[in-house]
């Protein structure tokens, strides 16, 4: 698997914690992370017997023309042929070397008779030899700052990494779903957006490759997380994987082993050993597919969205199907089985046929969901009431969708093709057979159009990224009862390889972090193009927003090793 960053979410300004806490195994998080390990272990049991099981028909581990013959062999009864070495007393006797004298009965027959260990035992202990005979007398301290033989205080360095640790209020947190060298973690960016500089923070382990993200301030009922009063505030993160759990992480913590809650059933979703199929001596393997169920997802989780209204609301999409609601005050439950706890999902909706891309909750009607799938289609429909759903047949694979925060009823569509359609749900039919025309559409790459986000500070302003590599700023101008006029403000090539997520700034108007296949995160100032602060001049000034002059291209992104090494060989050779 190459290196890439999968996805990027912001965390707005003055959300981090100021001094983020490390992360204590103590008896109350030990209490809370040990039904996680209880199922983990168990489900480390079963698949164990399972592959012991597997491994017994497979023939004892061996595949292809090796398994069979181990299977001919044993069936043609020929174990009797083979000799244990170990047990033949007629071993053969090397020139020079001549045969041994007999053993007398009970004498030593190793080594190890000159320390007569069969009188170990009966070997009085002798007192006061040795350095530390009076250990008993040394005197403990409790606290190292009390020891007057430790002149190294540990205040002076805990001071400095506290420091260096610090989050200031003007500081934005990026979190980024990185995999290298087939390790996937979060890394946790902070973005200094007055010294124009980015650095990591810290990050977090994660158990497989990491496919979304979604960022929340709402405390989970299993976290051990302190909340900010009865509002149960916070800065977290939930990620989805190729595994069909949801986990939640807090970004206030570091060094973090566990996350704070985990969605979904490990022991009920873990990957199956792969069982023969077939018949003959040509074995293939097969692996079983998952039961669907309504209480958990049971393949990769693809797309997630919060709801900023009902906060305690988490929406997910998955490869299996299904679009799923999750409660995030509920706390675990007991399983029945006594193997752990476990939480499961409170609806789950199948209204796609294929592989669920995405889902977004509509801020201004938050019981309202749009989903797009696989199956080619979009569909528009409330929780409450799914069956009353509309929807829309599309010309390829979904790859991202957005509701227009800007229109109520409006929404964005990126597809495999490269286009962007723009859909009013007002408009949409019931019946997926009955013509949906979008409203407008924009040829935004050659290529899959995988990226799409629209500035929530800035009406009519959008980004998307494709995999031609390339990020692209568009201006849409309503003109009333007339098609809206869409317009190419920037594209750019930020040298993140195909791009696979970029977002726009909650502070900042025109700034977007993009990354993608070369596993580099780069935030992007567009203010700096000078098309760009003419096109959105009007659009800025009735937001009230104001752009600061800086000095360069606009581009922020981590310098590495590799690129300082190089421009200081240019310096040189200058």
């Amino acid at each position: 698997m190459s290196n890439l960053i999968s996805c990027v979410s912001w965390v707005k300004r003055g959300v981090a914690a100021s001094h983020p806490r490390k992360y204590v195994l103590d008896e109350n998080e030990l209490e809370r992370v040990s039904a996680l390990a209880r199922i983990e272990l168990e489900d480390a049991r079963k698949e164990l017997e399972r592959a012991h099981e597997a491994a017994q028909k497979m023939g004892k581990g061996a595949e292809g023309d090796e398994a069979d013959d181990l299977g001919d062999s044993a069936d043609d009864g020929h174990e009797d042929e083979w000799i244990d070495e170990e047990d033949d007393d007629d071993a053969m006797v090397v020139d020079g070397e001549g045969g041994k004298p007999p053993i007398a009965p009970g004498a030593q027959t190793d080594d190890l008779a000159e320390y007569h260990l069969d009188d170990y035992d009966d070997n009085v202990d002798e007192q006061g030899v040795g350095p530390f005979t009076d250990i008993k007398g040394l005197t403990f301290y409790r606290d190292n700052a009390d020891d007057p033989y430790i002149t190294l205080k540990e205040d002076d360095d805990d001071d400095d990494e506290r420091q260096e640790l610090e989050i200031l209020p003007t500081d934005n947190l990026l979190v980024a779903a990185k995999t290298e060298d087939e390790i996937s973690q979060l890394e946790i960016y902070v973005y200094d957006e007055a010294q124009e500089n980015v650095y990591v923070h810290h990050d977090l382990m994660l158990p497989n490759f990491p496919l979304c993200l979604e960022w929340l301030d709402f405390s989970p009922a299993s976290s051990s997380a302190p909340a900010d009063g009865m509002v149960k505030r916070g800065n977290f993160v939930a990620v989805g994987t190729l595994d069909p759990e949801i986990e939640i992480w807090s970004l206030d913590v570091i060094e973090s082993m566990y996350p704070d809650m985990v969605l979904g059933r490990p022991d009920k979703t873990a990957a199956h050993v792969p069982v023969p199929a077939g018949t003959g001596k040509k074995k293939r393997k097969k692996t079983k597919a998952r039961p669907a169920s309504d209480a958990h997802h049971v393949d990769a989780v693809l797309g997630l969205s919060w709801n900023r209204t009902h906060r305690h609301m988490l929406a997910s999409a998955s490869a299996d199907r299904t679009v799923k609601l999750w409660d995030l005050s509920r706390a675990p439950t007991a399983d029945a089985d006594g193997s752990g706890e476990s939480a499961v999902a409170i609806r789950s909706f199948n209204m796609h046929k294929d592989k669920v891309q995405a889902v977004q909750w509509n801020e201004k009607e938050p019981t309202v969901l749009l989903s797009g799938s696989y199956d080619r289609t979009v569909r528009v429909f409330d929780s409450r009431a799914p069956d009353t759903g509309v929807g829309a047949v599309l010309g390829a694979d979904v790859e991202a969708l957005r509701w227009d925060p800007w229109e109520q009823h409006a929404f964005y569509v990126s597809l495999e093709n490269g286009l962007v359609l723009n859909f009013d749900a007002r408009t949409l039919p019931t019946d997926l057979k009955a013509a949906s025309p979008s409203r407008f559409t924009i040829s935004a790459h050659d290529g899959a159009a995988s990226a799409l986000d629209v500035s929530p500070l800035l009406r009519g302003c959008l980004v998307t990224g494709g995999t031609d590599k390339c990020v692209k700023v568009w201006n849409v101008d309503q003109s009333e009862g007339g098609k809206p006029l869409v317009s190419m403000v920037a594209s750019r090539d930020l040298d993140i390889g195909k791009v696979f997520s970029a977002v726009f700034s909650p502070d900042d108007p025109l700034t977007i972090a993009a990354a993608g296949s070369q596993a580099r995160l780069q935030i992007w100032d567009v203010g700096t193009n000078v098309g760009a602060r003419k096109a959105f001049a009007s659009k800025l000034s009735e937001a009230g927003k104001g752009l600061k002059e800086k000095s360069g291209a606009g581009l922020v992104g981590l310098v590495s090793d590799d690129d300082e090494s190089d421009s200081a060989d240019e310096e040189d050779e200058s």
